[in-house]
């Protein structure tokens, strides 16, 4: 990490207001009860190492999409209780992210209590990456702190001009989640293996073509695979029983010619789970690709020789990157071929044969579905950051903390 800036290269933080970027944009039911806490729990070692540094720590973060204007739907006083209870310290809310209002409570700040500030984003400015707003975003602090790895790819106010404004860091999170995804594609250790999901291919050229340029092996699944499939010669797979997208098919030609040329191998099903409806437990067989109706049937996972041979390759890999499942997980019993192959991933980080990186929202759920998402080496809190990583891109929100 000597690349980055960490809290370490602040300094004396002893007095100091160190306002931290981080991401509480969480889940929510209608009653305005936060329905999954991982982002503020990840967010609490950060805070901590601040405040027993010394530090006054003021949080920041964007919630929802209000589009510049303040609604109480978006405001981040709903996510307090939830930090305090996270923290078991008070969190003092203010209702701006700006102004004298907020640099009155910093002044009122007792050294037991956090301050967390209203959305970023009931400014307009702030996703325009506007430099005036980030002066007076951060007028108040000392230091600038971001943890927000899910919103790096983001040149936002808070994100970029903020951080070039103060003496700025990573914090834990943000550090520990470049670091890994490093490990896991910019400085593997060999053979490194890929597994791509997604419904489309359309969705997911950039990664593709940028994978099979760094990986040794390419896992591709879910619906975009019967592209692949139709493009390998695989006739079965028709508009009528899969996803395939017929305009598609000469790029997953180029794709797969790119592979070859840079000696990465493409892993395909060898066998399907068809069923009769798209729904939870319906009527369902395993076939192989030479025997998919045409009709009558639809794709819904791959079958157990698939998972065999993905299983065994895995065997051969010392680094694993994961995004999307292999099937329609959600729908039972559809979600067997990401379950089994996610479990041996499992097994074999935990010998401590494999080291495995996985990211994107379907695949944190699918893995959490899978019941091993405390058994993967890290489990990236990131959707779009994580996957523009994954394509190669640079993004702003860590470029801007490099040293």
């Amino acid at each position: 990490m000597s690349e980055y800036k960490t809290i370490d290269d602040l300094g004396d933080l002893n007095g100091k207001v160190a306002m931290l970027r981080a991401d509480l944009n969480v889940p929510m039911d209608e009653n305005f009860h936060v329905t999954n806490t991982a982002r503020i729990d990840r967010t609490v070692p950060t805070i901590n190492l601040l405040m027993n540094k010394g530090a006054k720590v003021v949080v920041i973060s964007h919630f929802g999409r209000p589009e510049g204007k303040g609604d109480m739907k978006n405001s981040l006083s709903h996510v307090a209780p939830e930090l305090e209870k996270a923290l078991g310290k008070h969190v003092v809310f203010v209702d701006d992210c700006i102004g004298e209002k907020v640099e009155t409570a910093i002044k009122n700040m007792k050294s037991d209590e956090v301050l967390l500030l209203e959305n970023l984003r009931f400014y307009g400015e702030e996703k325009k990456g506007d430099e005036t707003f980030a002066k007076e975003l951060v007028k108040p602090a000392d230091v600038y702190v971001s943890d927000a790895f899910s919103t790096a790819h983001r040149a936002h106010a808070s994100m970029v001009a903020a951080a070039k404004l103060k003496p700025a860091a990573f914090g834990l999170l943000m550090a520990e989640e470049v670091n890994a995804l490093s490990k896991g594609l910019n400085n593997p250790q060999r053979p490194l293996m890929a597994v791509v999901g997604g419904s489309k291919v359309s969705t997911k050229l950039d990664l593709l073509n940028n994978l099979v340029k760094k990986v040794d092996k390419l896992v591709i699944s879910g619906g975009m695979a019967h592209t692949f499939m139709k493009a390998s010669g695989v006739d079965t797979v028709n508009e009528a029983n899969s996803l395939v997208q017929p305009d598609m098919i000469e790029t997953a030609k180029e794709i797969m010619a790119t592979a070859k040329a840079n000696n990465c191998e493409i892993v395909l099903p060898l066998d399907v789970v068809v069923a009769t409806e798209f729904k939870a437990g319906a009527d369902h067989k395993t076939v192989d690709l030479g025997n998919i109706p045409a009709t009558g049937w639809i794709l819904m996972d791959v079958g157990e020789k698939t998972i065999a041979s993905i299983n065994e390759k895995l065997d051969g890999c010392k680094t694993l990157v994961w995004n999307g499942p292999l099937g329609v997980f959600e729908l039972k019993p559809f979600d067997q071929a990401t379950n089994q192959v996610a479990a041996h991933a499992a097994e074999l980080t935990q010998a401590g044969k494999l080291m495995s990186v996985a990211g994107g929202g379907d695949t944190v759920s699918a893995l959490e579905n899978a019941g091993v998402a405390g058994k993967f080496s890290y489990i990236s809190t990131a959707g779009g950051a994580f996957l523009e990583w994954m394509e190669g891109k640079e993004l702003p929100g860590v470029a801007v903390l490099k040293k």
